[in-house]
């Protein structure tokens, strides 16, 4: 009798549907495909294709103008510059405590972080108070330290967050219980090392967000819109651009499949996308918007808000493919153009549609 040959007997069954086939490789996030489902069955936010058409070429131009690049996250003063894994680490706190830091008082009296003469608030004052905590001999982003509360008590990282103005920083709690979770699991899992994480992800950008959400549940921002479930990792997908970023690229940061990454759904970028014409919001919704009250996390509106502004920018991102061909202009480049310019139309007071109103620890 002749020998089985199995190989084809296995196509045979997995053909007929006997079996599964099991995809290999890297897994993939779903986010653009939330974002996909979530702009379909969308009935407070539409697109406008035209202007889409035209922020395509606009943000096309002026990357190319203002030389946008990896180079560009080192070059800020408070960004780490050594290339370690120290730096790892370091970038890897942050993003656990990157969340929610808009407010309603005024510039003078919102939180902010006094450093080396400067007075830094919203994302910056996080990592203006992440360098005064290392400065000061606090092994901030230390994960044995962190994660132990007999060397690292409450009351020292409260010192740490403390803030140089009147109002404090918001959800410190929050920030204190993710610190410290965070960091044991890296602990356990991971000899302490984030670097660890991402050996194991075997140089794949999509591979290492599902790791982090899988592993750290203060980065799994998932919800149900329209009977099904969606998913953003938001913080996972931009801790992964700022690594690299900060590595440019290399070491590190080097990432076969970067293109996977979307933009992080957040508050500033729809602002930027509505003053562009992008986005149009239903006069309810804008209403609510306008006058500056809150929307939960989970809401359908928060939802539409965040996966119509990834489809919209993965639209952009197309559309500068397309006209183009070779400028390797992704989703990460795009995300932080449109967020340092809304951030600086604010600074100018243009007139802009407020940030929408939602405390969570997901952006």
């Amino acid at each position: 009798m002749d020998d089985v040959d199995h190989d084809l007997l296995a196509f045979m069954r997995e053909a007929m549907g006997f079996t599964k086939a099991v995809k290999k490789g890297p897994r993939e996030t779903g986010v653009l495909e939330s974002a996909r489902y979530i702009f379909d069955n969308s009935i407070d936010i539409a697109l406008d294709r035209d202007s889409v058409v035209q922020a395509a070429e606009s943000i096309y131009n002026a990357i190319q103008q203002k030389s946008y690049s990896t180079q560009t996250w080192s070059e800020h003063e408070l960004h780490p510059k050594a290339k370690d894994e120290d730096t790892l680490n370091f970038i890897f706190t942050m993003d656990v405590l990157n969340f929610s830091f808009w407010s309603e008082e005024s510039e003078d009296t919102r939180f902010s972080v006094v450093y080396n003469g400067k007075k830094y608030t919203g994302y910056w004052s996080l990592v203006a108070l992440i360098n005064r905590a290392l400065d000061e001999g606090i092994p901030i982003t230390c994960p044995f330290f962190v994660s132990d509360p007999d060397i690292c008590p409450d009351s020292l990282l409260e010192h740490v967050f403390r803030s140089d103005s009147e109002e404090q920083i918001p959800l410190l709690q929050d920030r204190l219980t993710c610190l410290r979770e965070s960091g044991m699991i890296l602990c356990e899992r991971y000899d302490g090392s984030f670097a660890n994480c991402i050996r194991e992800a075997g140089q794949s950008a999509s591979e290492l967000i599902m790791r982090v959400a899988d592993n750290f549940p203060c980065f799994r921002d998932e919800f149900k819109f329209e009977g099904r479930n969606v998913n953003f990792y938001k913080r996972a997908q931009i801790l992964i651009a700022d690594i690299w970023a900060c590595f440019n690229s290399t070491s590190y940061g080097s990432f076969y499949d970067i293109s996977s990454v979307t933009m992080f759904a957040d508050y500033r970028v729809p602002v930027i996308l509505h003053s562009m014409g992008c986005l149009m919001y239903a006069p309810k919704m804008e209403g609510h918007i306008r006058a500056r009250k809150p929307i939960p996390s989970g809401h359908p509106w928060e939802l539409q808000l965040r996966g119509t502004t990834i489809w919209c920018v993965e639209l952009i991102r197309r559309e500068i493919e397309k006209n183009h061909p070779g400028s390797k202009i992704n989703a990460i480049l795009i995300d932080f153009y449109l967020y340092d310019t809304a951030k600086e139309m604010e600074e100018r007071g243009e007139d802009m549609i407020p940030t929408h109103r939602t405390r969570s620890i997901w952006y």
